[in-house]
């Protein structure tokens, strides 16, 4: 079968070349995809901005409920052909994948929901002289067009957390995928287009080159951006915005893990592996650090490389693999050289260290690796976790607040005020108590702080960020 093209969902534009997407399992071409330049982003961008600027053409909320929930039918339909699609381009297992599909749905099922308590509110007024006579309230408009430019590592949910607020919000969205996995996107804005979005709302594009999406990013019609990435291209980004243009950024962790000398281990060894290894590390709140008590470190570490020995690591399209790629080889190969320094620099290899092809590396479990190495001070994203022993429950929280990163963070214990100190002590957005770091369920809020990322994320939050609350007071005798 003819791998396919993939063509602009931007209104008249013209595609100033193209880019082929492999799978990063076996680094096949699966699809070309067009690209834009300069010219193509000023069109995108005066598309979205004529649309927000025509208020006789923003959506009723009741229109962009009903696009929703069609969509979110749309999504129903084609379940396995999002999933695979979505393994493929991205490398996540297809029971992963299967997650995410799910997860998707949901989001865009939240954001109709969303809309029934949309509301403003009544501010209090004839209180004293200067308010009398008067009401005041407040209803939400949307904040103008939204920038939305995304990561690979979940390839359809992330749009989704994106562009759908937007939509819900009324703004006219542009996205901009990451350019090693485009084609779930294109797909999702394709099935919102179907569902009735009218052209223009929700345009989708890949860029010539990063200095193209830069300036997507940095125009003074640019009302909202959504960044997911690194921190260095976050925070670059945020300092080119254009006055009033408000953003959210969300970067990686290197997430911190308690687990106390009364932890279950059969409990607390097989969530730390999955949130861990899933995805082959390459999520921005995968476990990579456990500060064990020393009198069960060894033995959790133990535990943790049996499990990471059985997990299958293979093709993500197979239904019995368990982790399958990293995005790009040269991954593989960063992966490789951190473990070997650590190693060299004195931690105990207990499983895997090793490439297991050119696009796979084994899962891998480090027992006590030096605390200047790199897997220790810098986001792995790759499939390993590193256990220290501590013996002093202060000395473990300063270690592991001990990075400029602070994302979400978790602690095993039986004992509240074991819990209680740990939440209130880890710098941390969330603490999860007997869960691992990489929970979520995507109505709570999620936010990156410090190097981590700036703004709340998660469908109620990011709805709100797109909206303005506007006032009007009114005047009248008879108040």
């Amino acid at each position: 079968m003819k791998n396919p093209h993939v063509e602009l969902i931007a209104a008249g534009v013209t595609a100033a070349g193209q880019k082929t997407v492999t799978a990063p399992f076996d680094q096949q071409p699966i699809a070309t995809v067009e690209t834009v330049d300069r010219i193509g982003v000023e069109r995108v961008l005066a598309t979205a901005h004529d649309i927000f600027s025509d208020r006789d053409r923003w959506l009723a909320p009741a229109r962009r409920r009903e696009i929703l929930e069609q969509t979110a039918q749309l999504m129903e339909a084609r379940f396995e052909d999002l999933a695979l699609g979505a393994a493929r381009e991205g490398g996540k297992p297809l029971t992963d994948s299967r997650v995410e599909v799910a997860r998707a749905i949901d989001g865009v099922k939240n954001c109709a929901e969303l809309l029934r308590e949309n509301a403003g509110a009544e501010i209090p007024m004839n209180f004293n002289a200067a308010s009398a006579n008067r009401l005041a309230m407040t209803r939400r408009e949307p904040i103008g067009v939204v920038v939305a430019l995304s990561a690979f590592n979940h390839p359809l949910n992330l749009i989704v957390h994106q562009i759908v607020p937007a939509i819900a919000a009324g703004c006219p969205a542009i996205v901009k995928p990451a350019t090693d996995t485009p084609l779930s996107c294109f797909a999702f804005v394709n099935l919102l287009r179907e569902a009735g979005l009218p052209d223009g709302y929700a345009q989708a594009i890949n860029t010539t080159d990063n200095d193209v999406a830069g300036q997507l990013a940095a125009d003074e019609r640019v009302g909202f951006l959504s960044f997911i990435g690194s921190a260095a291209v976050g925070w670059m980004l945020r300092s080119r915005l254009a006055a009033g243009a408000r953003c959210a950024l969300e970067h990686g962790g290197a997430a911190p893990v308690i687990v106390a000398p009364d932890a279950d281990l059969d409990d607390c060894a097989p969530l730390l592996a999955k949130a861990g290894l899933y995805h082959a590390g390459q999520v921005c709140v995968s476990v990579q650090r456990v500060f064990a008590h020393e009198s069960i470190a060894m033995q959790l570490a133990e535990r943790l490389a049996g499990l990471a020995d059985k997990m299958r690591i293979g093709d993500p399209t197979h239904e019995d693999t368990d982790v399958g790629p990293l995005i790009r080889p040269r991954e593989v190969e960063r992966v490789g050289q951190w473990v070997d320094e650590a190693v060299t620099g004195g931690a105990r290899l207990l499983s895997g260290g090793k490439a297991t092809g050119e696009t796979t590396y084994a899962c891998t479990i480090l027992y006590d690796p030096p605390a200047d190495a790199q897997v220790s001070t810098r986001e792995i994203f790759g499939p390993v976790v590193c256990v220290y022993p501590y013996s002093d429950l202060d000395e473990a929280l300063a270690r592991a607040n001990g990075l400029p990163f602070a994302f979400q963070s978790a602690v095993f214990t039986r004992d509240i005020d074991t819990a209680m100190r740990c939440y209130r002590r880890l710098n941390a957005s969330a603490v999860m108590i007997n869960d691992h770091t990489a929970f979520r369920v995507d109505w709570m809020p999620f936010a990156g702080l410090r190097h981590s990322g700036y703004g709340v994320g998660g469908i109620r939050y990011t709805f709100e960020d797109m909206q303005i609350e506007k006032m009007m007071v009114l005047r009248s005798m008879e108040l």
